[in-house]
């Protein structure tokens, strides 16, 4: 039998652990996990918590308090294969010769991109019985109370917004399947009916709205008929609008063919080429004027032209220069952006993959990215979203715990594509209000829930978000 051993602190046990230990699982045939005791790195959870959620994995056969230090539990067990973390790799490591003394193995990983763990997997057979499943562990570790976490929510009427960015019209076409072609292998559907929502950009200033703040919302699109529908759809919401057109390029639309609530195929019609000087010059010079008054500026990237590096840092200074607080998305799901672009903010709500395209980084582990990118960025608080696995969170104030996670909270999955602007939109405006990081987390993973609940962008108003809340 081939056995495995991996030992460290495990604060936190966040979805990078759960890959590490997924990779020593597989690695051989028993994974043996010590855990540093109290006494060892001084570490602020206590030993018997750690030790518990690390037993609560899938992947650990045996699990146990490390009282000396992992070289002399080596010397003494002779694990074939010791696994430590990828960052780990360019450093010294001072079990490296005892392994080699007996023949054993000492292994690096991140551990595997795109992985669910198993516990994961098993809830999608579990039947939901309402839009979320709180993490009772997290509310625990940070003292959170419902009722403050709604006073919160009721401050967002406080607050005057600013989002800029690329708006995008998303257009659900729904089918009926007839079947597969008998000329080659396609499927056939027949459309029955289409419904289109505002997306992008337009869905962060529509949320922010309905979520009771005082919104003011710059974009450009298309010389085309699209004008008016996005206008009056952010005017019913009582969103000022300063929309500027461009003959050049067509206003984004995103069509989604779906069948039996699957999405069968996504159209894209657009153009990506950046705006011209003239355009970022009114937008520049419109902002001058509204910025005196923002509590809050919310950049919402796809890469599609409108958010230049010079309208972004022209912007961002003003904002800086009227002490506003400032948070960013840059999207990259079919097309790249790069969230690096965004300097000295207070926030970024990166996916995994963004966070990697902007470092060009693909070994290294969550933690790392998030510090090579708040190094290059200047970035007080990161939020990288990882789908199934929830958010991870990088908190740079000293004194306080630099990481944790949150599982993600929805019970109800229709529609994942809104579910990082919901969170982003209602974790700055929590931000804004002087919540800490982690009730602004947790605000933002429930509106996150609350979105994937339905099909397509529905603005979410802060009724939804109690409604779950008194759930807990």
């Amino acid at each position: 039998m081939k056995k495995v051993f991996v030992s460290g602190d495990f604060n936190i046990l966040h979805p990078g652990h759960l890959r590490l230990l997924k990779f020593a699982k597989e690695s051989g045939d028993f994974l043996s996990v010590g855990i540093n005791a109290d006494n060892v790195n001084n570490v602020s959870i206590p030993q018997e918590v750690r030790l518990e959620s690390i037993n609560a994995t899938s992947y650990v056969d045996e699990a146990f308090i490390l009282e000396d230090n992992a070289v002399e539990y080596i010397k003494k067990n002779r694990p074939d294969i010791v696994v430590k973390g990828k960052e780990f790799s360019d450093k010294y490591n001072p079990e490296l010769d005892t392994i080699n003394s007996y023949g054993g193995k000492l292994l690096f990983t991140s551990g595997e991109i795109g992985f669910a763990s198993l516990d994961l997997l098993n809830e999608e057979f579990q039947l939901p019985t309402s839009k979320t499943k709180h993490n009772s562990a997290f509310i625990n570790r940070h003292n959170l109370d419902m009722e403050d976490l709604k006073s919160i929510l009721e401050r967002f009427s406080n607050l005057k917004v600013l989002v800029i960015g690329d708006t995008i019209i998303d257009e659900y076409i729904t089918c009926e399947p007839l079947g597969m072609s008998q000329e080659d292998p396609t499927i056939v559907v027949s459309p029955l009916a289409s419904k289109k929502f505002i997306g992008g950009a337009a869905i962060v200033a529509s949320h922010a709205s309905s979520l009771g703040a005082d919104v003011s919302f710059f974009s450009v699109i298309g010389n085309d008929s699209t004008y008016e529908y996005v206008d009056n759809n952010l005017k019913e919401l009582g969103i000022k609008t300063y929309l500027y057109q461009d003959s050049t390029r067509p206003t984004t639309l995103k069509q989604r063919y779906r069948a039996s609530s699957k999405t069968l195929l996504r159209v894209n019609h657009l153009k990506q080429h950046s705006i011209d000087k003239g355009i970022e010059e009114k937008i520049i010079n419109d902002i001058e004027k509204a910025i005196k008054d923002i509590d809050l500026i919310i950049f919402s990237d796809f890469s599609y032209g409108v958010l230049t590096q010079t309208l972004v840092e022209r912007v961002s200074k003003l904002g800086k220069d009227h002490n506003t607080f400032i948070v960013a998305d840059s999207q990259s799901s079919s097309q790249i952006g790069d969230i690096s672009k965004f300097k000295n903010v207070d926030l970024v709500t990166p996916t995994e993959r963004e966070i990697r395209l902007a470092l060009n980084d693909f070994e290294s582990g969550l933690v790392v990215l998030s510090k090579k990118l708040s190094d290059k960025t200047s970035t007080k608080y990161i939020f990288t979203t990882l789908g199934a696995e929830g958010v991870m969170i990088y908190n740079t104030n000293q004194g306080d715990l630099l990481t944790d996670n949150i599982s993600a909270l929805g019970s109800i999955v229709k529609d994942v594509s809104g579910a990082g602007d919901s969170l982003l939109t209602c974790s700055s405006m929590a931000l804004a209000v002087g919540s800490n990081i982690w009730q602004a987390a947790y605000l933002g993973s429930l509106a996150s829930a609350v979105q994937i609940s339905r099909v397509g962008n529905i603005p979410i108003n802060k009724e939804e978000i109690i409604n779950e809340l008194m759930l807990q």
